[in-house]
């Protein structure tokens, strides 16, 4: 498996509940420039539309050699694929307040195909953030503290 990018955002911003493997609709060129990196991840949501799943605001960079370059097609729509027993769980989670959809990572898997890993998501509250960010600090200082300690 090699991931191509990470919404780390996601992880400071959200409280992931339960992850899903969903496979994702692209054009040619969209995957080459994903081989080259060229994604962001930050700010992307999916949601339901007529019976079926949709990741927004993810932007993909045109590909540099490709025919034609239109900016507007890299923040559009693209389907992700999933089974029908997990759309209708998805539904049923996110129909609860305050659950959302956050696409976590994107990545190729054993055979080269893209993969977007989906977080069922709760949004963290502001206390919440900096208490997580003090308990960070915290075990930070302890580890420099005792790397003093027993330093050779």
């Amino acid at each position: 498996m090699k991931i191509i990018a990470q919404n780390k955002k996601a992880f400071f911003d959200y409280e992931v509940l339960d992850r899903i493997e969903a496979g994702i609709v692209l054009t040619g060129d969209e995957v080459k420039s994903l081989r080259a990196g060229h994604i962001n991840l930050t700010g992307s949501f999916a949601h339901v539309h007529n019976a079926e799943l949709y990741v927004v605001n993810m932007h993909i960079a045109p590909y540099s050699h490709a025919y034609s370059k239109s900016e507007e097609q890299t923040r559009r729509s693209r389907k992700l694929l999933v089974h029908k027993k997990e759309l209708n769980r998805l539904i049923g989670e996110i129909s609860q307040k305050g659950t959302t959809l956050i696409p976590l990572k994107i990545y190729f898997n054993e055979k080269g195909i893209v993969k977007l890993e989906l977080g069922i998501c709760k949004h963290k509250k502001a206390f919440s953030q900096k208490a997580e960010k003090k308990e960070k600090d915290i075990e930070r200082q302890t580890r420099r503290e005792l790397k003093k300690v027993y330093k050779y």
